[in-house]
């Protein structure tokens, strides 16, 4: 395995655990799994006016799944959907694009917290396994 993505800034982010557990009447949740490394999340969301007014998760998973989820949870109440989809590009692109083409900026300073995954492609579904249950709560929460 090519270097170690378990570095103290992610330990960090996995044991704060923003927002964790279950909301008690959600307008949208989604649980996503992957069935790769066992990862499971659950996302609840009461929205308003178009922004995520309320956030929970509840994560069954490795450290990097983790923190992921405690990050975006850190920053989901007051985001729309076009910023939770502007925050999984900018991960997207830390974990997948080639550094030199990689600009500075993110919508989230903490997301450059994850780039000792990048040489680790099998745990890039890990960092994003998060995003995608926040995307598919708010897509039902928009349908």
């Amino acid at each position: 395995m090519a270097g170690n993505p378990y570095q103290a800034a992610l330990k960090a982010h996995a044991k704060h655990a923003c927002r964790k557990g279950r909301l008690k009447s959600p307008d949208a949740s989604a649980t996503v799994d992957n069935p790769l490394c066992g990862d499971r999340i659950t996302v609840d969301l009461k929205i308003e006016n178009g922004r995520i007014a309320d956030f929970a998760q509840d994560v069954r998973g490795c450290l990097l799944c983790e923190a992921s989820a405690s990050m975006i949870a850190c920053h989901a109440v007051g985001a729309t959907a076009e910023q939770v989809a502007q925050a999984r590009a900018a991960m997207e692109t830390l974990l997948r694009a080639p550094e030199e083409t990689e600009n500075g900026a993110r919508p989230w300073d903490e997301i450059a917290d994850f780039k000792p995954v990048r040489p680790i492609k099998s745990r890039h579904e890990c960092v994003l396994l998060p995003f995608e249950a926040l995307e598919q709560a708010l897509r039902e929460a928009d349908g």
